[in-house]
């Protein structure tokens, strides 16, 4: 059994089907271009080494992580960096949240929090993953390396 199944394997009963149908709108919606590997614990999406050979931090044996989706004791995390990343991504995704779902949004910088099945944006989550493709998510990574360099 892959390192993923076996992530997946481990869910609690209470999260596995959201959490599968999440990872299969990602699937589906995510441009081309990025990996599923386990990273941080987790399955993660990232631009492999062979397109991005700098890697996260230039640690040349890490890819550049993108999208990362958990299941915790208490909610479903997605970690998307492109939000962190793009201030103007980040107000059109709690604009158009606030719009669809009837709940209050909990995020932190790039973490989105699901901890009411019934409440899950799966369309949304779908728009959102393929706002970003990897040669705009690797501009967006090294301008914001950049401008922390810079300061």
């Amino acid at each position: 059994m892959s390192e993923i199944s076996e992530y997946i394997h481990h869910i609690p009963e209470k999260w596995q089907e959201d959490y599968i149908k999440l990872a299969k709108i990602i699937d589906d919606n995510l441009p081309k271009g990025f990996n599923l590997v386990m990273q941080y614990g987790m399955p993660s999406y990232v631009v492999p080494l062979s397109r991005y050979p700098a890697g996260y931090l230039n640690r040349q044996d890490e890819p550049l992580p993108f999208i990362s989706l958990a299941a915790q004791k208490n909610y479903i995390s997605l970690y998307h960096m492109g939000i962190y990343a793009d201030k103007e991504l980040l107000t059109w995704f709690e604009e158009e949240y606030a719009k669809r779902v009837p709940t209050k949004l909990n995020m932190g910088r790039s973490c989105i929090r699901m901890s009411n099945v019934k409440h899950i944006p799966f369309d949304l989550i779908g728009e959102l993953v393929g706002k970003i493709s990897v040669d705009q998510w690797i501009k967006l990574y090294e301008e914001g390396a950049a401008n922390l360099t810079n300061k």
